[in-house]
């Protein structure tokens, strides 16, 4: 059962996540708040595994909260949810730790599939979030060590991660067994010295390394 905790100032919107957790067997509503203000007491009476966060709130907004539970609780997942494709509020919230970034409009399908994919440890992206990720990685750019240690077929499955797809879609596309893909991202986790799915692809971010 996959615990999910809501931040939303909207308190129809929040109802609306609560009765969908409700309505999905392999779900359960752990809490919800207005903003992050209380972002660490939440998660520590709570204890998540995932966080559907709000960008825009009062007070403590959810780049800030991200940031607060990525520092104090690195397992808790974390899925941003916003109403606008903002490149710089995209990039804030991955390279504070988030795994997921999904536009408010999305269908309830999208949102299930999400919360679905980050638990089973991948990575989740709208499409059109993705395009603004991808396009910001093929900016020209300096190169960085550890991530011109990446050998082609990591660097290509990083890639496919940055565009959200989950490892069963990377191992159809690249023709490889799921294991293959599995330890290719084993690989990229040892050589940028990184944890999660969410994390190497802030390091590309941050590194702003063309893959």
């Amino acid at each position: 059962m996959t615990r999910v905790f809501i931040y939303d100032d909207n308190a129809a919107r929040r109802d609306s996540l609560i009765a969908l957790l409700d309505l999905t067997d392999s779900m359960e509503y752990a809490g919800s708040a207005a903003n992050c203000t209380q972002v660490e007491a939440d998660m520590s009476l709570a204890m998540p595994d995932i966080v559907l966060m709000d960008i825009e709130m009062p007070d403590v907004d959810g780049i800030e909260g991200v940031k607060r539970i990525k520092s104090r609780y690195p397992d808790i997942k974390v899925i941003m949810q916003t109403v606008y494709e903002d490149n710089e509020k995209i990039f804030s919230a991955l390279k504070n730790g988030a795994e997921g970034y999904i536009l408010k409009k999305a269908s309830i399908a999208s949102i299930i599939e999400s919360i679905n994919e980050v638990q089973n440890g991948g990575a989740f992206m709208t499409p059109s979030v993705a395009l603004q990720v991808l396009k910001f990685l093929n900016k020209p750019v300096e190169k960085d060590e550890r991530m011109q240690s990446l050998s082609p077929r990591e660097r290509e499955v990083l890639t496919f991660l940055a565009e959200g797809d989950s490892y069963k879609m990377i191992a159809e596309r690249m023709q490889i067994s799921y294991g293959t893909v599995n330890n290719h991202i084993k690989k990229i986790y040892e050589k940028l010295q990184v944890h999660s799915l969410g994390e190497a692809v802030s390091y590309a971010l941050k590194s702003k390394t063309n893959l």
